[in-house]
Order: C-alpha cells, then structure tokens, then sequence
C-alpha cells in the first residue's frame, strides 16, 4: 500500500471532474450555523453536487465563516439564494426532481434503501427545528440515518456528508449499468 501523493490526487480529481457531475442538488432550509454551510459546500463539492439552494435564514456567501469551512468550494458548486423555499420546490418538481427529505419522520426509510430515480433534490432543514410541514407537504420521500446512541440526531453537516455519499454511489453504479 502507497499513499496517493499531491500530483495523483489532483491528476485523479481532474478525471473525476470530466465524467460530470451527478443529478443531484440540494436545498438548505433556514440552516442557522455558517460553518454547517460551509461545510455542506466542501462536502457538495467532493460529493459531485450540482447545485445548491439556500434558502430562508440559510446564510450564503460571500461570508468569512462559510469560507472557512468551504476552502473555496463555495466559489465551486453553483450556488442560488432564495428565500421561499417552496418557489425552488415548485421549479424543481417541474424538472421532475424527486424532493427528499433528511429528516426523522413517521414513514421515513432508512437511507440505504432508498434508490434514486431520476434527478434528486435533498432538503435539509434547521439544526433544532427541522424542515417545516409546509415543506413536508411538498416532498415525495423522507430518509433518516438510524441512530443506535442517546443522541437522536447527527450534525446536519455529517448526515448530509453519509446521505451524500449514499447518492453518488447510487447514480455512479446505475451510470455503469446503462
């Protein structure tokens, strides 16, 4: 085994850069903490996402305490502000996105078994308060990450980096099928 030096990592990562990003955007909705934003950005960034709608109370750049998280990842990823979420939902839904939820919900599926099909939207709600039921209204899934501790939630910046992933992986498997 043989760690990757600066030169391989940057030679693979422009590989990675013209195979496209993946159908996959997500919103944040009244995301109270910069640094949560700023990370969701780096993680979009590594993750392939190809936009990101903040929205509501959600903070956007340029800020000093999204750029500290982001490492430039916000000057990256596309990025809108809006402040009605449910204008971006509509304008999603006639794109035929799938709305998601991140969330913990009565008929919430754990977010290994969810399969997506077709472009993919991820809403991410406040850190305390979650996604409001005007948004629920609108969506088509919910996921949750279990949680096997006393905690009954991750940072919304480490759940959305699990979710994320999950995704990616998801979208790159069904490219190599077909």
């Amino acid at each position: 085994m043989r760690k990757l030096s600066h030169e391989e990592i940057v030679g693979r990562q422009v590989a990675q850069l013209k195979q496209g990003q993946i159908p996959f955007s997500v919103i944040l909705n009244n995301v109270r903490s910069l640094y949560n934003v700023g990370s969701i950005f780096r993680t979009s960034d590594g993750a392939g996402v190809e936009k990101i709608w903040l929205c509501g109370i959600t903070g956007y750049p340029p800020n000093n305490q999204i750029s500290k998280t982001a490492l430039g990842a916000e000057a990256r990823v596309p990025w809108e502000y809006r402040s009605d979420i449910v204008s971006v939902i509509k304008e999603l839904k006639a794109k035929n996105y799938q709305l998601v939820l991140l969330e913990q919900m009565q008929n919430s599926i754990a977010y290994q078994q969810f399969t997506p099909k077709g472009p993919v939207c991820l809403i991410l709600g406040n850190e305390i308060d979650g996604v409001s039921n005007q948004v629920v209204n609108h969506c088509d899934k919910a996921i949750e990450i279990e949680m096997a501790g006393v905690k009954n939630s991750l940072n919304v910046a480490v759940a959305f980096g699990v979710v994320a992933y999950h995704l990616r992986h998801c979208f790159k498997a069904a490219m190599t099928k077909g």
